[in-house]
């Protein structure tokens, strides 16, 4: 499996451990077997690396496991897939680095029928890009989509432009689970789960943080948590300029009012009130059953995600929520998002395990691979994903492009920290300033 942040390293790795052949259908870290021996599933993990590769912290704050680990380019994955034999490939990666390893793997694995089944998706709610990413996507043998509404649309885009939709295959967040709601705790407890890049402006993050400042103070006999993603500079998927821990230094925050880390589920396990502006969270919270709130205070739009949560009946302010509004979500919208509170969520991953094992099964091995981007359908756009990854239009790997897949010595190591850690610091610290000395 091979990751790109923290956030698709969870994903992934469950993902995997949902749908390899012989996995376990719970809420296995184990995934993906190797070699094609019937032994019990192996899970051989993979970082791509970049700004958001994730920090030792975040991988064990995640608390997905893998057999083995180790952080890579691009070039030097593919060089490990040329040598080495997988039965299932999982990519929990943006689009462009997807259609960058699918190009790559097509160009080392043509005319062999050799190579894995390849997997990918999104990590959470798909309400931006959708063509782009789906069409970047495009190649895969499975595109999981998350609902039934996710899957009729993708089947829709790839349908729009021509290309085989077959690939689409409905599934259900992969980490979704945990003891569903029962009544309140004592203390109540209201949590806030913010988003790296939602908002994304100082002025309403501002607000939002205040808002939950005055709810604290309002109802002094509830326990009020920020439920937050990395520590400062640290990166998740998208790039935090503002992190809410340096905002609320400069707030006197009520007694009981905490900042908090650590794994969802655990946080939810306390959960009497889950508010959001648009976090996966949500979904993992409905499908607990807890009450859940997706915030319109900044109003529903596209940029914030929250459009994403028109119908669900829980969409409201903190007006309301000051007032003691508690939200009824509406169980047909719930039932299309893949949150299956009935308990159907055991079964939501049988039609991906099958489709892998007839592809598995094939004889003569696996067609090559058909991404719809090519130098002949896309030769504007394609070279420059590709490029990123210093691969060429073909497939092949760049001039200049990293000579070796060994593991790096402890000096470059510690450049290679450095570096990351001065391009968070400028993300963080440095552009802001620059940005609001401009606004001058």
């Amino acid at each position: 499996m091979l990751a790109d942040s923290d956030t698709r390293w969870k994903w992934g790795a469950l993902t995997a451990g949902r749908i390899a052949p012989g996995g376990r259908t719970g809420s296995s870290m184990e995934a993906g077997s190797r070699g094609g021996t019937q032994v019990a599933p192996v899970l051989d993990g993979f970082l791509l690396r970049g700004r958001a590769t994730p920090t030792p912290r975040q991988l064990a704050e995640v608390g997905v496991h893998a057999d083995s680990l180790r952080e890579v380019t691009a070039v030097e994955f593919l060089r490990v897939m040329a040598r080495e034999s997988y039965d299932v490939l999982v990519l929990a990666l943006v689009g462009g680095g997807v259609q960058a390893i699918l190009h790559g793997l097509k160009r080392i694995r043509e005319g062999t029928g050799e190579r894995p089944v390849v997997v990918t998706g999104y990590v959470g709610v798909v309400y931006e890009k959708l063509a782009d990413g789906l069409l970047l996507r495009h190649g895969a043998d499975l595109v999981l989509a998350n609902s039934r509404q996710d899957a009729e649309r993708f089947r829709a885009v790839y349908e729009g432009v021509g290309a085989d939709a077959s690939s689409v295959t409905e599934v259900a967040l992969p980490f979704l689970g945990g003891a569903p709601y029962t009544g309140e705790h004592d203390p109540y407890t209201v949590v806030f789960a913010a988003q790296p890049s939602v908002p994304e402006s100082r002025k309403d993050r501002t607000y939002l943080l205040n808002r939950l400042v005055q709810h604290a103070r309002l109802h002094p006999e509830r326990e009020v948590l920020l439920k937050l993603r990395s520590k400062p500079g640290e990166h998740t998927t998208h790039i935090e300029e503002l992190p809410y821990q340096k905002l609320a230094q400069k707030l006197d925050l009520p007694p009981n009012l905490r900042l908090v880390y650590g794994n969802m589920g655990e946080v939810l396990d306390r959960t009497d009130l889950m508010v959001t502006v648009s976090s996966t969270a949500a979904l993992e919270s409905l499908h607990r059953r807890i009450p859940t709130v997706v915030l319109t205070d900044l109003g529903v739009r596209e940029a914030l995600g929250n459009h994403h949560f028109v119908g669900s009946g829980c969409l409201a302010s903190w007006d309301q929520l000051d007032a003691g509004h508690r939200p009824a979500p509406d169980e047909e919208w719930v039932a299309r998002q893949g949150v299956a509170a009935d308990g159907s969520y055991d079964r939501a991953f049988d039609a991906a395990r099958e489709r892998i094992a007839k592809l598995l099964a094939q004889p003569g091995g696996l067609p090559p691979l058909t991404p719809y981007y090519t130098p002949a359908t896309a030769p504007g756009y394609l070279p420059g994903i590709l490029a990123r990854h210093h691969l060429g239009p073909d497939g092949s790997p760049l001039p200049g492009a990293p000579a070796a897949d060994k593991e790096p010595g402890p000096v470059r190591q510690i450049v290679r920290r450095a570096a990351r850690g001065a391009y968070r610091h400028g993300v963080q610290r440095v552009a802001p300033v620059i940005r609001r000395m401009g606004e001058l």
